[in-house]
């Protein structure tokens, strides 16, 4: 059953406006201490929701504006091929000159980039209004520590989109509070001394490092600036860890690496591989599907030396499988960092076929991703002037901490840190919640 919320302090709201998922926190009822936060059902059985809007191109003329789907529908519709636009990590174009530009959704239609971010706000607004009963005026948003790097003033300019979009919605006031912070305020919460604490929030598309000052003095503080310092990120995380398990356990099977037949004079050649690289990079999916595409890779056959492989990979252009087979490669990167081997069933692909994936080939696969991810934390407490001895705490946050090999390599290299799990997709919505308790409640 869902709590009853706070109605003593209503009216105000989180919201972790994520590139890849975002979250919502309201206050919870029933708090004596006047702290709690309850993070909002976005989807049914689920607090978070993929950032992503899909407007589709089949809309009827008489209606004014395209039909649109959010998060997992969204997801769901480009991946069944309906005809339309998907619009996914819109907090990218925050600070840049997209902003104000249209780009085509199909049937005709066209819709500013400042227009996307503003209905998904909206979305997130009208799915908090329900569930707290009465309108949100007022809210606390996220933001990262540089939404542009290097360039202060199109990170001003990223935060005065994000502030217009939501007051354009509906709130009256708006906040911010530095996603770091906010995910180490839980933390905060239970610790009796100052500490240093390495904020590792790894997450589908970025691997971001922060280190900042938290403790008992500083708790409850508005203005948390002068407590970061430092940050550094790498553009490398979970889509490119399920991206390489794919290559390294289930594309091989459909002909990847594989060798041409032997021709007089010349070593044997590996076939093409630009199709397996678009399978396994999720928004290029679709383009393997073209008639033109396909036709060019049924023509192809005489270049595979093994008939099954370029059997397989006909029936996943045929029968549009490629997010299928990207899906399992996720999860099969879940279930080795769960159990240390998944496998992995391909029944739809061929009657019978599976393979297995070990953690010493999960890690063999990812090695060069983690050690970039590693160096990036390093180079963090680095670059802040700080021992790798002097940090306190490591806190880990992101959907990929849940790669065990990953935590241990980062952890290993602040020997005297403590290892803090937050919540892995929801931590920073609340933190924001608990700072919102703390600017409006």
């Amino acid at each position: 059953m869902t709590p009853t919320l706070l109605r003593s302090a209503p009216g105000f709201a989180a919201i972790d406006f994520g590139t890849s998922n975002s979250a919502v926190a309201l206050p919870r009822r029933g708090d004596s201490a006047g702290q709690g936060v309850q993070l909002v059902t976005l989807e049914p059985g689920h607090v978070t929701m993929p950032t992503a809007v899909f407007y589709r191109a089949d809309t009827p003329q008489n209606q004014p504006e395209a039909e649109r789907l959010y998060g997992r529908a969204a997801v769901a519709a480009y991946v069944e091929g309906i005809d339309g636009r998907l619009m996914r990590s819109m907090k990218s174009i925050l600070g840049s000159s997209l902003l104000d530009q249209g780009t085509d959704i199909g049937g005709g239609r066209a819709v500013k980039y400042r227009d996307v971010v503003t209905g998904y706000l909206r979305r997130l607004k009208t799915l908090a209004e329900a569930e707290a009963g009465e309108p949100l005026t007022r809210v606390v948003l996220g933001r990262p520590v540089f939404f542009v790097d290097d360039d202060p003033a199109r990170d001003a300019q990223a935060q005065a989109a994000l502030e217009a979009a939501a007051r354009q919605v509906g709130f009256s006031q708006v906040q911010f509070q530095f996603e770091p912070i906010a995910a180490a305020l839980d933390h905060e919460s239970h610790i009796d001394r100052e500490q240093l604490v390495l904020v590792a929030d790894i997450g589908g598309g970025t691997s971001d490092f922060s280190l900042v000052r938290v403790g008992p003095a500083r708790r409850g503080r508005a203005e948390r600036r002068d407590d970061i310092l430092g940050n550094h990120g790498v553009h490398l995380a979970g889509t490119d860890f399920d991206r390489h398990v794919e290559l390294a356990s289930i594309l091989p099977l459909l002909g990847y690496r594989a060798r041409r037949p032997a021709r007089p004079g010349e070593a044997p050649r590996e076939v093409p591989s630009a199709v397996y690289f678009d399978l396994a990079t999720w928004h290029l999916i679709n383009t393997v599907y073209s008639p033109a595409r396909v036709a060019e890779l049924r023509s192809m056959k005489s270049w595979y030396s093994d008939p099954h492989h370029h059997a397989r990979l006909m029936t996943t252009l045929t029968e549009r499988l490629g997010h299928a087979l990207a899906a399992a490669a996720e999860q099969a990167k879940i279930d080795v960092a769960l159990q240390g081997q998944a496998r992995i069933d391909l029944d739809a692909l061929e009657a019978g076929l599976a393979t297995q994936l070990q953690a010493a080939e999960t890690a063999a696969a990812l090695e060069r991703d983690v050690a970039l991810i590693v160096d990036a934390a390093i180079e963090t407490v680095r670059a802040a002037g700080v021992a790798p001895a002097d940090v306190d705490v490591v806190y880990f946050t992101g959907g990929s901490t849940g790669l065990q090999n990953l935590v241990d390599r980062i952890a290993g290299c602040f020997p005297a840190a403590e290892r803090v799990r937050g919540d892995r997709f929801a931590s920073v919505a609340q933190g924001l919640g608990l700072h919102a308790r703390i600017v409006f409640g």
